[in-house]
C-alpha cells in the first residue's frame, strides 16, 4: 500500500480513513498531475477508495481536478494536483539579531516572507505573529498551524530548555505564544532551527531525493539538522545536533556557552566578523564588506577566511565520520562566503574522513537563502497534514 520507508503507515492511525487521506495527498504532491487509477495502482488501495477519497479530499480544497489527458494507454483520464490555495502553514524563526515570518501554501509557494529585528521578548514576537495572521485572514487563509525555530535544544515538547545564544532557559516558547495569542485556534509547536533547516532543505531544495543529509546553520550560533534514512533524527530527548558546542580548538577563544574553542566560536559568523553586531542589518553590511575584500583579494581577510573554513571543514569531518551523509548543506551567512569557504572545507574533509573519497560526502551551500529556519517551520506543519492532521471541511 505504502511506494516507500517514509510513507505514513495507515496502522499507526486509529481513524483508517484519515490514514488513507493522507497516504492519497502525500501521493498527490509527490507524483501530481496524477490520476485516480495511478493512485490505486501505487498505494494497493482499490478504485471505490480512492475515488471516494479523491472527493473528501476535493471537497476540503486539497486537491483539485486539471481536466484530461491522453497521453496514455486506454480512456483518457481526468488528472489530479494539489490545491491548498484556502490553507496557510507559518514559520517563525528567533534568532540572536532578528525574527524571519515565512506564510506558505499547501504547495509550498510563498505567500508571505518578512524580517524584523530581534524585538527581545515573546509577546513582541507574538504581535508579529498577529500581523502575520492578519495579513492570512485578509486574503481568506485557513492557518494550518505555527511551528518556532529556536537556536538552542527544544524537547519533544517544545519547551526551550536551554538557548545560550538568547540567554534563555526552561522557556516554553509554544506555550507562552499561545497565550499571548489567546488560544488562536491552530497548533503552535517549537523546534531547533538546525531542524527545522534541514526539514526546508529536504521538502523544498534540490537535495530533496537524498536520504542522508545534515544542514548546517551559519549565523551567530552553529547547529546540525540531520535526517537519515529519509526522516529527521531529534535524539532521546531532542537534543541532537549540537555541533557548534564541539571542542575544536583547546587553545581558542571563549564560546558564548562559557566553554573554550567550540566549533561556533571558531568557525561561527561571529569569528568572520570578528564580532557580534546587534542587528540583521548590521550582520549583513559587514559581511558584504567582507565579501567586498575577499573580492579585492586583500590579504588579511583572505587568511581569516581560510582559517574558519579550516575550522569549519574539522566540524563537517566530524559529521563525515559519524553519520557519512550524502550531503552537508551549509546555510545562512555562509552562502554569501561560499567562494572562500568551501575550498578549505573541503580540504580539511578530505583529509580528515577516514572513508575514501570522504565517503562520497558532498559540501554545498543552501538555495534557500536566511529563511531556510522559518521556511522549515511551515514544513513541519505541511508535514503534519501529509501524517494525517487534515483541515476539517467548512
Amino acid at each position: 500500500m505504502i511506494t516507500s520507508s517514509t510513507d505514513p503507515q495507515p496502522a499507526d492511525f486509529a481513524d483508517v480513513r484519515a490514514t488513507n487521506l493522507a497516504v492519497v495527498l502525500r501521493f498527490v504532491r509527490e507524483h501530481a498531475p496524477c490520476s485516480r487509477a495511478d493512485i490505486a495502482a501505487s498505494t494497493g488501495l482499490n478504485k471505490a477508495t480512492v475515488s471516494s477519497l479523491v472527493a473528501d479530499l476535493i471537497d476540503r480544497r486539497l486537491v483539485r481536478e486539471t481536466g484530461l489527458t491522453e497521453n496514455r494507454v486506454g480512456r483518457p483520464a481526468t488528472m489530479l494536483v494539489l490545491d491548498g490555495s484556502p490553507y496557510a502553514a507559518i514559520g517563525l524563526e528567533i534568532n540572536v539579531d532578528y525574527v524571519t515570518a515565512v506564510a506558505v501554501d499547501l504547495a509550498g509557494e510563498r505567500l508571505l516572507s518578512w524580517r524584523r529585528a530581534f524585538p527581545g521578548s515573546v509577546a513582541a514576537v507574538a504581535a508579529i505573529v498577529r500581523r502575520v495572521v492578519n495579513r492570512m485572514a485578509k486574503e481568506d487563509k485557513q492557518i494550518l498551524g505555527l511551528t518556532v525555530a529556536v537556536p538552542g535544544l527544544v524537547d519533544g515538547q517544545g519547551v526551550v530548555r536551554v538557548a545560550p545564544n538568547l540567554g534563555w532557559l526552561d522557556t516554553d516558547v509554544s506555550g507562552d505564544l499561545a497565550k499571548a495569542l489567546r488560544d488562536p485556534g491552530f497548533p503552535i509547536q517549537a523546534d531547533n532551527d538546525a531542524n527545522l533547516g534541514a526539514l526546508a532543505e529536504h521538502r523544498f531544495g534540490p537535495h530533496g531525493a537524498v536520504s542522508d543529509l545534515v544542514y548546517l546553520t551559519g549565523e551567530l550560533g552553529v547547529g546540525a539538522g540531520v535526517i537519515l534514512d529519509g526522516r529527521l533524527r531529534r535524539g532521546g530527548r531532542g537534543y541532537s545536533g549540537e555541533i557548534g558546542h564541539i571542542q575544536i580548538d583547546p587553545q581558542g577563544p571563549q564560546c558564548r556557552c562559557g566553554r573554550i574553542g567550540c566549533l561556533e566560536a571558531v568557525a561561527g559568523i561571529g569569528a568572520v566578523l570578528e564580532h557580534a553586531s546587534p542587528s540583521p542589518v548590521e550582520v549583513e553590511l559587514e559581511i558584504e564588506e567582507v565579501v567586498r575584500r575577499a573580492r579585492a583579494g586583500d590579504a588579511r581577510t583572505l587568511a581569516l577566511l581560510g582559517g574558519v573554513g579550516r575550522d569549519l571543514g574539522r566540524g563537517v569531518a566530524i559529521l563525515a565520520n559519524l553519520l557519512n551523509p550524502q550531503v552537508v548543506i551549509l546555510g545562512g551567512y555562509y552562502v554569501p562566503l561560499a567562494p572562500w569557504l568551501l575550498p578549505a572545507v573541503e580540504a580539511e574533509v578530505r583529509e580528515r574522513t577516514i572513508a575514501p573519497e570522504a565517503g562520497g560526502c558532498q559540501v554545498v551551500m543552501s538555495s534557500l537563502g536566511y529563511d531556510a529556519a522559518a521556511l522549515g517551520g511551515a514544513a513541519r506543519v505541511l508535514d503534519s497534514v501529509d501524517s494525517g492532521r487534515l483541515p476539517r471541511i467548512s
